[in-house]
């Protein structure tokens, strides 16, 4: 995807003048396509560098719907104040050539080239999806959104067009779902995995859930992944079960005299042994639909959404609303937005339909007041919610739903909280705070306990754990890193923080008599045995010298010999206590 520069209207040009400077283009741009048409050896190929420029200028002068068509006919994005230089892409279509190869779905077809998988598994989930034509729309009509950008993505790689169908694999071409085992986004990053490649995940964004980014990264693993096993179906089962899993696997095979191929692996889980078959499933309902009496939504092969770069922190609410997009459909384009506020330090780019990229522009321009009412505030110590909202004029309720805090939970000093900013305050979020706001939590009083939960033999809904442990959804989510709506496999270990266990309370010395309510006795333990033993050896010395008199010498050695085995027998046990 081409990044472009997409300026608005200059705040106080004319209409004679904007239309002067658009024709002045125009002409430029007429003349360069036409010496770029002379050089141009056949349709489809990659525009030149001197084409994109003209391109470009087409996009700032013209209007909505001529930008739509310019970006269309050269697939190109576009980016507010965007630095990064054009490049060429893959599988470019004449507007002009007929229907069919218009047809983003066709471009999908003509692409496939992993070899097919023919087993009861794939039956298996050709039967499940054609059982479920409503899921296929509601699936096919999300990943319309995002498909040509991925298609792109992938052919600009040279890789089989397959691995843009895995996202519906993977999470129904969701960039919103949370798996069980936090996996996120609609390529299904683990925490650990996005870190390596490079995806933010902080308080403000999750790059895992980003359209552009988890997509450059999810291809990146997936290249790194055939690279290392030389064959894509094992790279796509190193991406689901993990390279070092599936490599174990191959060396078994090889020691064994087996083949290595996918379909010959020994001891796959079950997830992984059928993550192939769904793929290709999913692969023979794109190719012949009819086959399965589904139908697939028809998909134009041009962009879907242009990339909107932003200089100023701006309110979620207030982008969409500039944009003329309804909260929901913003939301779709932009997942990776964990609060309220969009901060320009951390390069946040918008992702906007092309009219409604042109409409924003246009109503940011115009726009007065302010367009940011949320900022970061960092707590200079370890507070109570009810004190951050005292110390930042917010309501303790208010504080506790943005921010996410739990009940009987202390906010620990360096955590960073999303407050409303004040009417005089006209600085953005510095970057160092955008990249790197953390969150952290404390338990109020005693350190709470930490209790380990399996889930039973048929899972359990965090609901029902969190029911049963009377504890807060809310808590018991961030405990584990899951989703509130989070169901957990058989055997799952949960982790539950509890109240710390009250200690019984050991009262010595005499009963307390009050004047007046129950007499409040002390409690008596009984002395360890050898404690016993000790005393009545020393008890039975004295008691033999006074009963059994003797010779004053003998006596005395006798007595004396008695007491020195019982201090004895006493220091012994005492140590032992």
């Amino acid at each position: 995807m081409t990044w472009m520069r997409l300026r608005g209207p200059e705040p106080g040009a004319t209409f004679a003048g904007r239309a002067a400077t658009a024709a002045l283009l125009a002409f430029v741009l007429l003349a360069s396509g036409c010496a770029n048409l002379a050089r141009t050896p056949q349709l489809g190929a990659a525009p030149s560098a001197e084409a994109a420029a003209s391109a470009a200028a087409t996009v700032t002068a013209a209007t909505p719907a001529e930008s739509s068509a310019a970006s269309a006919a050269d697939g190109s994005g576009a980016e507010i104040a965007g630095s990064t230089p054009p490049r060429p892409l893959a599988g470019r279509l004449d507007p002009d050539q007929d229907t069919e190869r218009t047809d983003l779905w066709q471009r999908v077809r003509d692409g496939f080239a992993m070899p097919d998988i023919d087993d009861p598994l794939v039956h298996k989930w050709e039967q499940w999806y054609s059982s479920q034509p409503d899921y296929v729309q509601r699936m096919t009509e999300r990943g319309s959104r995002y498909l040509f950008y991925v298609l792109d993505e992938v052919q600009r790689r040279g890789m089989p067009t397959e691995l843009a169908l895995l996202p519906f694999v993977e999470s129904a071409f969701n960039p919103r779902a949370v798996s069980r085992t936090r996996a996120s986004g609609m390529w299904q990053f683990m925490p650990g995995t996005g870190k390596d490649f490079d995806l933010r995940q902080n308080l403000f964004r999750d790059d895992r859930r980003d359209v552009l980014v988890s997509t450059r990264a999810a291809l990146d693993y997936l290249q790194q992944l055939h690279d290392q096993f030389g064959d894509w179906q094992l790279a796509l089962a190193a991406y689901n079960w993990g390279p070092g899993n599936v490599q174990r696997a191959v060396e078994r095979n090889r020691r064994a005299g087996l083949p290595t191929d996918f379909e010959s692996l020994q001891r796959l889980p079950q997830e992984t042994r059928e993550y192939l078959p769904k793929l290709q499933a999913v692969k023979n309902i794109i190719r012949d639909p009819q086959a399965f009496a589904l139908t697939l939504p028809p998909l134009e092969n041009h962009p879907y959404f242009i990339g909107v770069k932003l200089e100023r922190d701006i309110d979620v609410a207030l982008a969409a609303r500039l944009a003329g997009l309804a909260p929901e459909e913003f939301q779709q384009l932009n997942p990776q937005l964990n609060k309220p506020v969009i901060l320009a330090a951390g390069g946040a780019r918008l992702l906007l339909p092309y009219d409604n990229a042109n409409r924003f522009l246009h109503a940011l321009a115009h726009h007065e007041g302010p367009l940011a009412t949320w900022t970061a505030w960092v707590a200079p110590r370890t507070v109570t919610p009810a004190q951050a909202a005292h110390l930042t004029g917010m309501n303790e309720a208010w504080l506790r739903e943005v921010n996410k805090i739990p009940p009987r939970m202390l906010v620990k000093a360096g955590s960073t909280l999303v407050v409303p900013r004040s009417a005089h305050q006209q600085h953005d979020v510095a970057a160092p705070l955008a990249e790197n706001a953390t969150i952290a939590l404390a338990p109020e009083g005693r350190p709470l306990r930490r209790v380990l939960h399996r889930a039973g033999r048929h899972g359990e809904t965090l609901a029902a754990v969190a029911l049963r442990y009377k504890v807060s959804r809310d808590a018991l989510a961030q405990w584990n890193g899951v989703s509130p709506r989070a169901r957990f496999k058989p055997g799952q270990t949960v982790v539950v923080m509890l109240a710390p266990l009250r200690e019984r309370v050991r009262v010595h010395g005499p009963v307390h008599r009050p004047a007046h309510g129950p007499v409040h006795a002390p409690v008596r333990h009984r002395p360890p045995v050898r404690v016993a033993k000790a005393t009545a050896l020393a008890a039975h010395a004295g008691n033999h010298a006074a009963k059994h008199p003797a010779r004053p010498a003998a006596r005395g050695r006798r007595v004396a010999a008695l007491h020195r085995h019982g201090a004895e027998v006493t220091r012994v046990a005492q140590a032992q206590r």
